[in-house]
C-alpha cells in the first residue's frame, strides 16, 4: 500500500516536473514571437534556473557524501584487517630471543627451564597464528625482494642460482602482508 503512495507521489512530482518544463518551452516560444520578456515569464525562467542549480549543488553534495562513506569504511576495514600488526613487530625480537633460547643444549639440570621456555615460545606462536601472524618458509625457495633481505651470498653446485640457502632470522606475514622480510643467504 504504501509503496503504491509512494510510486502515486512520484507520479505527481513527475507530472509537476514536465508542466513547468512545459510552460518553460511555451515562454521560450513566446519569447521568440516577442522581443520582451513579462515579468511573470522572467520570475518563472529565474525560478527554474535556481531550482535546477539547487538540484545539480544536491546531487553533488549528495555523491560526494556517498564516496566519503565508502572510502572511510574501506579504510576502516583496512585498519581492522591489520590491527595486530604493530603489536606483531614489537614481539618479533622476543620470539627471536626465545628461539634462540631454544637452540642452547639441555642438560638434566636445566631441562625443566627449557621446558617452560619451550611452552612460552609455543604460547607466543599459537597467539600470533591467531590473529594471522606467521613465520614464511623459505628455503629452498627462489629469492624474491619483496620477501626476503638477502645479506650474504654464496656459491652451492648443488642448489639453483638465485635460490635461498639459509635463513639468517625469519620474516613474518600478516594475512597477505609482508611485516618483516626473511633475512637469508642467496646462491650466486
Amino acid at each position: 500500500m504504501e509503496q503504491e503512495k509512494d510510486i502515486h507521489v512520484a507520479d505527481e512530482e513527475e507530472t509537476k516536473e514536465q508542466a513547468a518544463e512545459d510552460v518553460v518551452e511555451e515562454a521560450e516560444v513566446v519569447d521568440d514571437e516577442e522581443t520582451a520578456e513579462t515579468p511573470l515569464q522572467k520570475e518563472l525562467n529565474e525560478a527554474l534556473l535556481q531550482n535546477n542549480q539547487l538540484k545539480d549543488k544536491m546531487l553533488r553534495t549528495q555523491a560526494e557524501f556517498d564516496n566519503y562513506k565508502r572510502r572511510t569504511e574501506k579504510e576502516r576495514a583496512a585498519e581492522r584487517k591489520y590491527k595486530s600488526q604493530d603489536l606483531a613487530l614489537d614481539l618479533l625480537p622476543v620470539l627471536d630471543n626465545f628461539e634462540r633460547a631454544l637452540q642452547t643444549e639441555s642438560s638434566e639440570e636445566n631441562q625443566g627451564f627449557y621446558e617452560g621456555v619451550k611452552m612460552v615460545y609455543d604460547q607466543l606462536q599459537q597467539a600470533l597464528k591467531t590473529e594471522e601472524i606467521e613465520a614464511m618458509t623459505v628455503v629452498d625457495e627462489e629469492f624474491d625482494p619483496n620477501l626476503h633481505h638477502a645479506v650474504m651470498q654464496v656459491e652451492e653446485e648443488d642448489k639453483p642460482s638465485n635460490t635461498v640457502v639459509e635463513e639468517l632470522q625469519k620474516g613474518y606475514m600478516i594475512k597477505d602482508r609482508v611485516i618483516r622480510p626473511a633475512m637469508v643467504k642467496v646462491n650466486k
